[in-house]
């Protein structure tokens, strides 16, 4: 009895191992990304196959409800890398915001930021043409404690405009595509990489307008918040878009759990920033990695391994001690 109970302790180890690392050997690690139709999924896709192959672990990019949602799954041990918005990472670093009933998260650290996430607002509605033209509409402002809700709400304040103001609607980038269309909302924030694909969508099958957030407005956002900075999207990113639109960006930061070493994460960096030109063809979003301006902007510090990564290149940054 005792040989039997050993044989099936040795055979439940080895079946937790090859979980762990799967059926090649390498350790297998799970990569918080964000919603289906956001950039986040499909961007994190390509960047998970490319580690794959050059940082010899096994890394599977999963659909997420986003920033925070990363953050905290990968303080659970659940995740060992992962997207957010830099804006997001500031609030989990501080314990603020979204992060202020929770308190501070400092279980990451930070390998770079990869390119602008775009403050988006849209809408088909004829009757809003501006950020005050949303007072007693029915908005979707993101998921409660989102990094989207938290940029919406920064938009609003600054145009003086609380919930109260408007009907407030709680939906992902998908949901928000089909209440729009199905007119039960009147206008959307989203908060990802222009083109979006959700935005995209919309505008090929309905059309869309994006309103400007610029001049007074954007001044005052950007001076309250120190993480935005001005954006334009170019003309024709979107179908039947003719015009430039005006509006702020935080940026999409890559992050990974403390407990990686240090190995592991100077590969993870090499494999994303040495071939940035292959990923660059897979996916729009690869064109805007650029070393210099991954590490601009960070308001946690950065692996030892991505550090070191960078150091090679001639840039130095901050790490935990």
């Amino acid at each position: 009895m005792k040989i039997k109970k050993l044989i099936m302790t040795m055979a439940a180890l080895i079946m937790s191992v090859s979980l762990l690392t799967g059926c090649s050997g390498r350790e297998r690690m799970m990569f918080g990304t964000g919603g289906t139709a956001g950039t986040y999924y499909a961007y994190g896709g390509v960047l998970a196959q490319y580690m794959t192959k050059y940082a010899n672990k096994k890394i599977t990019a999963v659909s997420t409800g986003g920033s925070k949602v990363n953050i905290q799954s990968m303080q659970d041990g659940d995740f060992q890398l992962g997207f957010t918005q830099s804006d997001v990472m500031a609030y989990a670093w501080d314990g603020v915001k979204s992060f202020e009933e929770d308190g501070p998260t400092t279980d990451f650290r930070v390998l770079g930021g990869l390119y602008d996430e775009t403050v988006q607002l849209f809408t088909m509605s004829k009757d809003i043409n501006s950020v005050e033209d949303l007072k007693g509409k029915s908005v979707s402002i993101g998921a409660a404690g989102s990094g989207v809700y938290f940029n919406a709400i920064d938009v609003l304040d600054a145009a003086g405009i609380t919930l109260d103001d408007i009907k407030p609607q709680y939906q992902s980038f998908e949901a928000s595509k089909e209440a729009m269309k199905d007119g039960k909302i009147q206008a959307a924030f989203v908060v990802a990489g222009a083109p979006t694909t959700a935005i995209t969508e919309l505008a090929t099958t309905n059309g869309v307008k994006l309103i400007n957030i610029d001049g007074e407005l954007r001044d005052k956002i950007i001076a309250n918040c120190a993480y935005y900075s001005p954006l334009q999207i170019p003309a024709d990113t979107y179908p039947g878009q003719s015009e430039p639109v005006e509006t702020i960006t935080v940026k999409a930061t890559l992050i990974v759990s403390d407990k990686l070493d240090e190995e592991t994460v100077y590969n993870m960096t090499a494999a994303i920033f040495d071939h940035k030109d292959e990923i660059g063809v897979e996916n729009a979003k690869g064109q805007e990695l650029n070393i210099e301006k991954a590490v601009e902007g960070m308001a946690a510090p950065f692996h030892k391994g991505a550090a070191r990564y960078y150091a090679e290149h001639g840039i130095t940054v901050d790490v935990a001690e």
